[in-house]
C-alpha cells in the first residue's frame, strides 16, 4: 500500500476511535510502524494530512465523473448536479468521519476550517470553468463583476448541502438528495434568468425541513 494511503486510512481509524488527532506525530507514526521522517515526506502536520483527506474525496468525485461518458453529454446545470449526487456518494463510504470532522468546526466562525482550503480551491476551479461553459452555452447570464463570484456562492451551497446531509436522518438520504435538486435548479435559474417561483419553492422546502 502507498505510504500516503496508509497514513490517511491510519489517521482516520485513530480519529474515529478517539474523537481527536493523535497527541503527536511520533506516537502516530510509531503505531503505524513508521519513521516520523517518513510522515513528514508527505505532510507538515495533521491539518495538511486533514485537508488532503477532503480533498482526496473531491478528486475521487472528478474521476468519476470523467469515468463517465455521458457525463460531457450534460448541461452545465446537469453537471453540477451530477457532481453533487457522485461527491453524497463518496462521502456516504466515509460518513462518519466527514460528519464527525464537520461537527468540530465552530459555524459561528466565517472563515474556511483548515481542512477544506484545499477543497475550498480545487472546488472554485472546477465551477470557474463551469460557468464559463455556461456563458458559452447561454445557461448562465454574463454580468459584469457578478459573474466572477458565482463559484463563491457555489462553494457556500456545497458547505450548505454538507451541513444538510451531516444532519440528514432521511432513508436513503434522500432529503439530501432533494435539497441538491432544489438548491442547484434555484441557482441556475437565478444566474441565467430570475425565476421567482423557485426561489419561493427552495425557500418553502427549507422552512419545512428546519
Amino acid at each position: 500500500m502507498e505510504r500516503a494511503t496508509k497514513i490517511k486510512e491510519a489517521y482516520i481509524e485513530y480519529f474515529l476511535e478517539n474523537g481527536s488527532q493523535p497527541t503527536s506525530i511520533y506516537s502516530f507514526t510509531k503505531k503505524l510502524k513508521m519513521n516520523e521522517s517518513d510522515f513528514y515526506e508527505f505532510y507538515n502536520s495533521f491539518e495538511l494530512l486533514e485537508s488532503d483527506i477532503w480533498l482526496g474525496f473531491f478528486q475521487e468525485t472528478v474521476l468519476k465523473l470523467q469515468n463517465d461518458p455521458i457525463y460531457a453529454t450534460y448541461s452545465v446545470r446537469e453537471k453540477v448536479l451530477a457532481f453533487y449526487y457522485t461527491w453524497m456518494e463518496v462521502l456516504k463510504q466515509n460518513r462518519s468521519y466527514a460528519a464527525q470532522t464537520w461537527r468540530l468546526i465552530d459555524k459561528r466562525k466565517l472563515q474556511t476550517p483548515t481542512f477544506l482550503t484545499d477543497l475550498k480551491q480545487a472546488f472554485k476551479h472546477f465551477l470557474k470553468d463551469l460557468v464559463s461553459e455556461g456563458k458559452e452555452s447561454q445557461e448562465v447570464r454574463s454580468r459584469r463583476f457578478l459573474d466572477e463570484r458565482y463559484p463563491d456562492a457555489f462553494w457556500l451551497q456545497l458547505l450548505m448541502i454538507l451541513d444538510f446531509w451531516v444532519k440528514d436522518k432521511s432513508k436513503g438520504f434522500e432529503r439530501t438528495d432533494a435539497m441538491i435538486e432544489k438548491a442547484v435548479n434555484t441557482s441556475f435559474d437565478l444566474i441565467g434568468s430570475t425565476a421567482l417561483d423557485s426561489v419561493l419553492d427552495f425557500a418553502k422546502f427549507l422552512y419545512q425541513n428546519r
